[in-house]
């Protein structure tokens, strides 16, 4: 009875260790067993880097874009309330001035009657026994230039500047003292691209009505324009007043 049973120990033993090798053997075919889980290697980390460094590239580029976007808008309506804000305050020129120039050399002839101009002017302040003290004068001037001071038949064009253009110009407010003949002067607006004043006179001469006309271009940032591509638009605005003087 010992010898069968140490007899069947050491044959069930023999089997077992049979099947574990056999076991062993087919994890190591089939890729399992007791290795552990293996982690990314360098290649694959790379590639998800690689791809998250791109996503986050496009995102920020396109927030930028939509922030230049903003800022641009908002440029343009800020020059848009600054332009219309010079324009009120000419029309109050033209209200409350008078003895208007430039003046046509015969205002019965309608091809010089009305005129059309790149600047206005009329006698801004008088002293106590009537007599006019100061001239104000409204000119557009192109840019790092003197103003050309023409006139021109309204529906044609004036006569361009002997000089390259670089940009739009600016109006400009000159204030002459008529007796010493001093003059002060600012930018009433920047960023003109073209301004004409058209004057309609009657017998006297006296002027019945001006008419203005600008066209603004907004003043964008430099690396707005080159970021985003985007050129900016022009406005036009159009107005007109009668001198009081001539409607009493």
């Amino acid at each position: 009875m010992s010898r069968f049973s140490t007899a069947g120990r050491v044959s069930m033993w023999n089997e077992r260790e049979c099947d574990n090798k056999e076991m062993t053997m087919r994890g190591g075919a089939t890729g399992r067993g007791n290795k552990r889980s293996r982690g990314f290697s360098v290649i694959e980390l790379l590639v998800a880097l690689t791809i998250s460094a791109t996503l986050l590239t496009a995102t920020m580029a396109a927030l930028d874009a939509m922030f230049k976007g903003f800022q641009q808008t908002t440029d343009s309506a800020s020059t848009h309330v600054v332009a219309r804000i010079a324009v009120n305050r000419m029309l109050g020129m033209v209200r409350t001035g008078d003895e208007f120039g430039p003046i046509p050399v015969d205002v019965l002839d309608a091809a010089q009657n009305p005129l059309a101009a790149d600047y206005f002017e009329y006698v801004s302040a008088r002293d106590e026994n009537g007599n006019a003290t100061e001239a104000t004068r409204i000119e557009f001037r192109f840019p790092g230039e003197e103003a050309l001071l023409r006139t021109w038949t309204p529906g044609e064009e004036p006569e361009p500047p002997e000089f390259e253009v670089t940009g739009p110009g600016d109006l400009w407010i000159v204030l002459v003292d008529l007796a010493s003949g001093e003059e002060e002067e600012y930018i009433l607006l920047p960023g003109v691209r073209s301004a004409e004043f058209t004057l309609q006179y009657d017998i006297g001469p006296r002027l019945m009505r001006a008419t203005i006309d600008l066209v603004v271009e907004p003043e964008v940032q430099d690396d707005i324009e080159v970021t985003t591509g985007a050129i900016p638009a022009t406005f036009r605005l159009v107005a007109s007043a009668m001198p009081r003087k001539s409607v009493e």
